[in-house]
């Protein structure tokens, strides 16, 4: 999982918020910081941190579907394991459970510009997948009128292997750039068990407190997943080290190597007024 951990905030204390941290020092690590650098060409220019969101103790993004509209209320995404509520078992699916969580906005810059607060946990689990949907008082329309920032949409596409991506924290408000480098079968993490899951290449490394973030495909500027974990010392399958499984069984340990949820499935599942219907038709979320 990577809600922040005592390490990674006491390196970034001790060497300043502007310091790469000690477990992402590969030669390949490319981190940018707000304002987003100019210097990382791999980078698509689009890319920044408008539409993102610093929680308590994760990242996310304030998202839309391809046919939201203006007047819906607004949704942030981020990971089950961020929720307020704690991490859900597998097999738990947490739906239209009152909540007030507040979120602090951020511009291109990174600044914070605001608080947006929720309503509702429209949908949570860590079960095939590792998302939160947060429902917010204000609609898309009203947070674009107040702060002049819009929303981040939902790809409703497969990602591809090889597409060039952005990782953009607003717990950190760093974005880590990197490419897909492919899609795990089945990725395992203690007692839970995630689908399709996407891998990234290194550059990505991924600290605590970056859970939640928006995967960026920065040719079109959509959100292809949401980032939520990584191999950290090399153990096989346990908590903060998932490991790949592939069709036949087969158990990989790549340590150092971080890993996304796919978003495209949440698109389905969005209806009319931005309601969660799990029985719409192409909807293949885990029901309660």
């Amino acid at each position: 999982m990577k809600k922040p951990l005592a390490g990674a905030l006491l390196a970034l204390l001790l060497t300043g918020a502007a310091a790469v941290p000690a477990a992402a020092s590969a030669p390949t690590e490319t981190v940018a910081q707000a304002p987003a650098a100019a210097s990382q060409p791999q980078a698509a220019a689009a890319v920044d941190f408008a539409g993102t969101v610093a929680l308590s103790n994760c990242s996310g993004s304030v998202v839309r579907t391809p046919s939201s509209l203006p007047s819906d209320p607004a949704l942030v995404l981020s990971n089950g394991h961020c929720l307020e509520t704690g991490m859900p078992t597998a097999g738990q699916v947490v739906l239209n459970k009152r909540s007030s969580r507040s979120f602090t906005l951020l511009n291109s810059a990174g600044t914070g510009v605001g608080t947006l607060r929720a309503s509702k946990i429209a949908y949570g689990t860590m079960t095939d997948t590792d998302i939160s949907i947060y429902q917010l008082t204000k609609t898309y329309a009203q947070i674009q009128s107040t702060y002049g920032i819009s929303a981040l949409t939902l790809n409703d596409a497969h990602p591809t292997q090889g597409s060039s991506i952005s990782v953009v924290s607003g717990y950190w408000k760093r974005i880590y750039n990197c490419s897909i480098d492919g899609f795990v079968y089945r990725l395992k993490e203690g007692g839970w068990t995630w689908k399709d899951s996407v891998r990234y290449t290194s550059s990505c490394n991924t600290i605590g407190g970056t859970s939640g973030s928006p995967v960026i495909d920065t040719a079109t500027g959509k959100v292809v997943a949401v980032n939520n974990t990584g191999n950290e010392n090399g153990e096989s399958c346990t908590v903060n080290n998932p490991c790949e499984v592939d069709e036949n069984g087969t158990v990989t340990v790549r340590q150092g190597i971080n890993y996304a949820q796919e978003t495209y499935t949440i698109v389905p599942c969005i209806g009319p007024g931005n309601v969660i219907d799990l029985n719409r038709a192409g909807c293949v979320l885990p029901k309660p």
